[in-house]
């Protein structure tokens, strides 16, 4: 049986992200770019997927559109069996919002405010007050193990606590997607081990999870390796998984 969606308001099945005949053209010039070239994809609930490419391969447009971020020049992009194309600028806004968290590779966290107030500011426009934000805010630093951090500005933590705090406030909405984009990339490789066993954990959780990266031991970590050349995807191999995988936590 489909689920209802309490952010879309719309049954959801199994298969949380469709792409039909996605192609994606960019106007340089008197040149056509053909970015994404006929994407046929689907995603269900709880996969943990990495994409994979070289430097113009499409993987990065991809992850935009998937993210509502940029539109599709052609095809249908339908989340949760809702067609995204279809939708005004204000709509994808509350889209991204409610049901797509993000993770940068630069964190993209606000130098001025503390770890507590960079995770409530998805929350601002929610409708929620100052006490639920604050008290939602302290549970996601809690769930990536910073809840001794929360009076901490960015400048006073670590790379990896900047990107737990990135990743908190990914997850502050509870969002049906988790979008990661080279989540690793300014990280030491201990600390990138931490931040991957924190989304292996969090995918145990329920969490789908959706990382573009260039490492393919980054990549590993998922259960499902899309690689693409050319705005094409060439390749979508299943990983095995080891029986009974502990995850730290």
């Amino acid at each position: 049986m489909p689920t209802q969606d309490s952010h879309l308001g719309v049954p959801c099945d199994d298969v949380v992200i469709r792409l039909e005949g996605i192609t994606r053209i960019y106007k340089v010039g008197v040149e056509s770019i053909r970015a994404l070239d006929g994407i046929d994809l689907e995603i269900r609930k709880n996969e943990y997927v990495a994409i994979m490419g070289q430097s113009g391969s499409g993987k990065s447009t991809l992850m935009n559109i998937l993210g509502c971020l940029d539109r599709a020049s052609s095809g249908r992009y339908l989340l949760c069996g809702q067609d995204t194309t279809k939708m005004s600028d204000a709509q994808l806004a509350r889209i991204r919002n409610k049901q797509i968290g993000f993770v940068f590779q630069s964190f993209e966290l606000l130098g001025q405010l503390n770890a507590l107030k960079n995770v409530e500011l998805p929350l601002i426009y929610s409708g929620n007050g100052w006490l639920s934000r604050r008290a939602l805010a302290r549970e996601a630093l809690a769930r990536v193990g910073l809840a001794d951090r929360v009076r901490h500005k960015p400048n006073q933590l670590s790379g990896g606590e900047k990107q737990r705090v990135a990743i908190a406030r990914a997850l502050i909405n509870k969002p049906s997607i988790l979008l990661a984009d080279e989540p690793t990339g300014n990280l030491d490789s201990h600390t990138s081990e931490e931040i991957m066993a924190l989304f292996d954990r969090l995918h145990q959780e329920g969490q789908t999870i959706i990382m573009v990266t260039h490492e393919t031991d980054i990549a590993n970590h998922s259960h499902r390796i899309i690689r693409m050349l050319d705005g094409r995807i060439i390749s979508d191999t299943a990983m095995p998984r080891p029986a009974n995988k502990e995850v730290p936590r």
